[in-house]
Formats: structure tokens, C-alpha cells, sequence
């Protein structure tokens, strides 16, 4: 049996064993939207990547790398790996508004700590947070699968 083989047949036991026991929830996923954030917080790509390590380590999170791009005329994405998974960012500093991603395997409050810090770290006025469990929590009824694969 070649090795892709077995990984396959060991990942698809695992699959098995884990939907049997029912719902399982392997991480949370919290969107978090940012409104009337200070305009000069949100262009400053080396300002920015500071801003979300500091959060992921403030909150006790371990950061892995990370990567930014400053876009031209304004504008910054990035991410953060940590070890429980990733921090994103968009913004879009002429509308004061920045696009976050804080997605975490784990604790279920660190997504919380990690988007509370960056709501007074970015100066928003106002925010909309929505939190998402990931993993095998679908009911089984809900759950869909492609014929074609």
C-alpha cells in the first residue's frame, strides 16, 4: 500500500470515529468588522502587523510568522499565523473600516480576548463581531455532499 494510501485510509477512520460520536466543534471563527477607526492606524502596514502580533500574545496566543502587504494608494493586508491558526486583516483607510478574521482551534474565548484588543487597539467607534463554531458541528441532517467527488 503507498503511503498516500495509507493516510488516506487512516484520515477516513478518524472521520469515521469522530462523526459517530456526534457533534464536534474543532474551532471558532470570529468575523469581526471595524467602523470610524482612526484613518492613519489603518495605513501603516509595519503599524498594523505590531498591532495583531501584540494581540495574539497579549491574549496568549503563539505566534508562528507573519506577512503584510502595503497596498498603493492606501490600504494594508495581512495575517498572522499562531499556532491555534490565523488573524487576517483588510482595511480600507479612506472608509475607516478594516475586515478581520480571527480564526482559533481551542480555547473558545481567545478569539474574544484577541478581537477585544484590536477594537481599542484600531480606535473603532463601533464594531459587529459574528462567531462561528468550525469543525464536524453540523447536524448530520444538514451536512451535503458532492455526487461529483
Amino acid at each position: 500500500m503507498s503511503t498516500v494510501s495509507a493516510i488516506d485510509q487512516q484520515a477516513g477512520s478518524l472521520r469515521s470515529e469522530l462523526l459517530s460520536e456526534g457533534p464536534r466543534v474543532l474551532g471558532t471563527h470570529l468575523l469581526l468588522e471595524l467602523y470610524d477607526c482612526n484613518i492613519a492606524a489603518l495605513n501603516q502596514a509595519d503599524e498594523i502587523e505590531e498591532k495583531l502580533v501584540a494581540a495574539a500574545k497579549q491574549a496568549g496566543a503563539t505566534v508562528v510568522t507573519s506577512t503584510f502587504h502595503q497596498f498603493s494608494p492606501q490600504g494594508v493586508s495581512g495575517v498572522v499565523v499562531i499556532a491555534e491558526s490565523h488573524i487576517t486583516i483588510h482595511t480600507w483607510p479612506e472608509l475607516g473600516y478594516a475586515a478581520l478574521d480571527v480564526f482559533t482551534c481551542g480555547s473558545p474565548s481567545l478569539p474574544g480576548k484577541i478581537s477585544q484588543i484590536l477594537i481599542k487597539a484600531f480606535q473603532a467607534r463601533s464594531f459587529l463581531e459574528k462567531s462561528i463554531d468550525r469543525g464536524i458541528s453540523l447536524p448530520l441532517e444538514s451536512r451535503k455532499s458532492d455526487p461529483q467527488l
